[in-house]
């Protein structure tokens, strides 16, 4: 569902009580206050809202979590985790904010480098 936020940019939401199983693809922001049990591949921000939750593999431009996150997410520039969020998981990010408070049980890898899980011999 696409809504319009008040600078004119369009941007994706998923609303409280809502729940996809699947695969979402979005080349603009996308907005979680539900839950999504599969993958989110978008190109823009994405936001998990303090009642989102995403089990599941995320690639994004960006992230904000104030919600809960589990299983891998893979940011290309900055991922922000809030007091309220929770992370249960793999993250690959460029860049990594942590608030006090937020809770992060899981691996990071930081870098311009793609995360991979070859295991070198």
């Amino acid at each position: 569902m696409a809504d319009k936020q008040q600078s004119g940019m369009m941007f994706n939401a998923l609303t409280a009580g809502s729940k996809i199983v699947g695969n979402i693809t979005a080349d603009s922001d996308f907005r979680v206050d539900g839950l999504i049990e599969g993958d989110l591949n978008c190109s823009g921000k994405v936001v998990i809202g303090e009642s989102g939750r995403i089990k599941g593999t995320v690639v994004c431009g960006n992230a904000e979590i104030l919600g809960f996150m589990e299983g891998k997410i893979t940011c290309h520039q900055q991922l922000s985790l809030r007091a309220s969020g929770k992370i249960s998981g793999d993250v690959h990010t460029k860049t990594l904010i942590v608030e006090p408070g937020a809770i992060f049980n899981g691996t990071c890898a930081m870098g311009n480098q793609p995360a991979t899980t070859e295991k070198k011999n």
